[in-house]
């Protein structure tokens, strides 16, 4: 872990450079453009529903 202490602003400088591409690359996204064509999204089916009938707790006896 010496080299890490050498070399922390190599480390500093690649993630510097990591956060400003993402940054250019979200600005290059066209939100309006999107919303626009927005696919159709399926409706969501809960895969649970057969289940949801069996009770796994026992029963109450009066």
């Amino acid at each position: 872990m010496d080299w890490l202490a050498d070399y922390w602003w190599v480390i500093l400088i690649i993630l510097a450079g990591m956060l400003i591409n993402g940054i250019k690359e979200l600005s290059r996204v066209n939100v309006k453009r999107y919303l626009k064509n927005k696919p159709e999204i399926p409706p969501h089916r809960d895969n649970n529903a057969e289940w949801d009938d069996d009770d796994d707790w026992p029963k109450k006896k009066k």
